[in-house]
C-alpha cells in the first residue's frame, strides 16, 4: 500500500523497528501501514469501528497478518495489559474526540506504555477564523451536539496536546508541520456535509432539514480548498 507523507515524516526520527506498536485509533490504516512498513515487530491497530478493521485488514494485505493484530475496542479500555507498548501512535485521532474522551484515552495509553515508550500524535491546529471550510465543521458540530450532546470535531492547538500528555508524565520530545496548508480535497469536503446529512437522521425535519441544506450550500461553494496545518508532535514516556 502507498504510505502518506504525513505518516513518513511522522516517523521518521522514532524507532520503530523492532518495536511493539499502538494504532490508537487504526483509520483507514495509513498509520499501520508505515509501521509494519518500518519493520515493527507488533502492530496493535485499535479501532471501535468495524468498516475501518475491514478496511485495514484489506488494505495492509496478507503478508504481514502475523505482525498485524486488528482490535475492535474502545480506546478508553485498550485490552492490552500494563506496560506492553513501545510506541503509540494517534494519527488524526484527537480531533474526533471530546475533550473528557480525550482525557480517559490518554490515560489508557499512559497505562499500556511500557518504560521509554514514544508517542507520535499527528493531528490538526485549529482552522483561521475567515477559512469557509470552519463553517461547513460549525453546522456538522451543531448537528452532532443536537443528535448525541457532543461534538463531532474539537480542533485541539499542538500546546494543548502537549500540555494534556505532560500532565500525564510524558516528556516532549519534538514538534513538526506536516502540512501547511491542508489540502481539504473536494472528497473530504462531500464526507463531512454527509456526515451532517447521517447525524440530521436522528432529528426531526424542522431541525434537521436546514442544516443539511446549509451543508450542501457549502460543498457547492468550497469545492476544495487548502487551509491551516498539520502538526506531528512526539512525546517520551519514562515511568
Amino acid at each position: 500500500m502507498d504510505i502518506p507523507r504525513t505518516v513518513t515524516a511522522a516517523l521518521d526520527d522514532r524507532p520503530v523497528s523492532g518495536a511493539r506498536c499502538l494504532e490508537a485509533g487504526a483509520g483507514v490504516g495509513n498509520m499501520t501501514g508505515g509501521l509494519l512498513a518500518n519493520d515493527a515487530a507488533r502492530v496493535y491497530a485499535v479501532t471501535n469501528e468495524r468498516d475501518h478493521a475491514l478496511t485495514t485488514r484489506r488494505r495492509v494485505g496478507s503478508n504481514v497478518t502475523d505482525r498485524l493484530s486488528v482490535i475492535e475496542a474502545d480506546l478508553r479500555s485498550i485490552p492490552l495489559s500494563n506496560d506492553s507498548v513501545d510506541l503509540i501512535t494517534a494519527h488524526g485521532l484527537c480531533n474526533v474526540l471530546a475533550p473528557p474522551a480525550l482525557s480517559t484515552i490518554a490515560d489508557e495509553l499512559t497505562r499500556v506504555a511500557a518504560p521509554n515508550c514514544h508517542l507520535v500524535i499527528n493531528d490538526y491546529d485549529p482552522l483561521p477564523s475567515d477559512a469557509p471550510i470552519r463553517e461547513l465543521f460549525a453546522i456538522e458540530n451543531a448537528t452532532a451536539e443536537l443528535a448525541t450532546g457532543r461534538p463531532a470535531l474539537t480542533f485541539h492547538p499542538a500546546e494543548s496536546l502537549r500540555r494534556l500528555f505532560e500532565g500525564w508524565g510524558w516528556q516532549f520530545d519534538r514538534e513538526c508541520t506536516l502540512l501547511d496548508p491542508v489540502p481539504w480535497t473536494a472528497n473530504h469536503v462531500t464526507a463531512h456535509a454527509d456526515r451532517v446529512s447521517s447525524l440530521g437522521a436522528a432529528l426531526p425535519d424542522d431541525m434537521s432539514k436546514p442544516l443539511m441544506a446549509a451543508a450542501n450550500r457549502f460543498v457547492t461553494e468550497i469545492g476544495s480548498t487548502s487551509t491551516g496545518r498539520m502538526y506531528s508532535l512526539a512525546l517520551c514516556f519514562s515511568d
